[in-house]
């Protein structure tokens, strides 16, 4: 194996780029942005579809974040591998690659990529990693992180489990015999969002933040956890606006309020779930918010929290994998 690899998760609005030393999984440098795949797309679309190919564009746009971040750590980084996932094998993307279907292997070896050569010009090799469909669900990127989790972590053996990956879009993954063998998608994040800036509900609320509130704030979170599990969410919506006009709760508490009756909806149907272990797999930004939800509604006996920090490494250690199945020296003939 390459002694580095650049390390790339490239999703619908964010980039991420790390270099790793493959021995280790050392991070000797990073660099992030939010010039995610759709605003990338969206400017190739209305400055240079006619004049630029999309995958040269994106690569222009990947060789200048290669070439900032090996300024950043003085390091010259000409022939180091790129290894990419998320959104840049999407038909907004790089270049789109098929969905690999389930059942899918955790140990990589489903996955679908496409090799890209070195060039004059732009000095790596790419992996482009596809992501993973059901019958009528798709997703790019968790993927990539379930299998860098199975490399990370003890995973639940011989027994069902179901993985929560929060976000934007909220993946459930259901997990049997080291195998993904179904998925669902939550769109709990972009809801929030959706309400919170756009509907009748704007004014009634301020952004949260999931750190150092008060007990109040965190009483009204656990105040929707709870009411969503009346299964009448269109109408509980509809309570953060008298919240406000009746001052029961102030708009902060508001906000925490209705990312209650989101989250807790999302999280309702993993009280229902059986006796299917369930594995909590969140960033920094929400790990306390669904940690609170899934104690609120009795499901901590049954879970289990990986770390932030654990979930951080997870796509680094899947791009390894992923790399170390197709070969010691990567070679085309490994991704054709």
């Amino acid at each position: 194996m390459s002694a580095c690899i650049l390390s790339c998760d490239w999703g619908t609005t964010s980039f991420r780029l790390r270099l790793i030393r493959s021995a280790d999984r050392e991070v000797l440098g990073e660099l992030v942005s939010r010039n995610g795949v759709s605003d990338t797309f969206s400017l190739w679309k209305e400055q240079h579809a006619g004049s630029v190919s999309r995958i040269d564009f994106f690569k222009n746009y990947l060789k200048k974040q290669i070439e900032k971040l090996g300024s950043t750590a003085g390091i010259k980084l000409d022939g180091i591998p790129v290894i990419i996932s998320g959104m840049a094998s999407s038909s907004i993307g790089m270049q789109e690659i098929a969905y690999a279907e389930i059942p899918f292997a955790l140990d990589g070896s489903d996955i679908q990529t496409s090799y890209l050569e070195e060039v004059p010009g732009f000095p790596h090799e790419i992996i482009l990693l596809s992501g993973v469909r059901s019958d009528h669900d798709v997703m790019r990127g968790e993927e990539t992180q379930l299998i860098g989790l199975n490399e990370l972590v003890a995973l639940p053996a011989g027994e069902e489990a179901i993985f929560i990956f929060p976000g934007t879009h909220s993946k459930h993954l259901y997990v049997s015999d080291g195998k993904l063998v179904g998925f669902r998608t939550f769109m709990t994040g972009e809801i929030f969002d959706i309400v919170a800036r756009h509907s009748i509900l704007k004014d009634s609320i301020e952004p949260y933040q999931s750190a150092g509130l008060p007990a109040p704030a965190w009483d009204a979170f656990l105040k929707g956890v709870q009411e969503s599990g009346a299964g009448v969410i269109l109408n509980s919506l509809f309570k953060v606006r008298t919240n406000q006009l009746f001052g029961l709760l102030d708009k902060e508490q508001n906000g925490m309020y209705l990312s209650g009756l989101l989250i807790g909806s999302e999280m309702q149907t993993l009280a229902a779930g059986g006796n299917r272990q369930v594995v909590l797999c969140s960033g920094n930004n929400l790990f306390e918010l669904y940690k609170n939800a899934a104690n609120a509604l009795g499901l901590v006996g049954k879970t289990i929290i990986v770390p932030p920090d654990i979930i951080d490494k997870a796509a680094v250690a899947g791009h390894l994998r992923v790399f170390g199945r197709g070969s010691l020296t990567l070679n085309k003939s490994n991704y054709e």
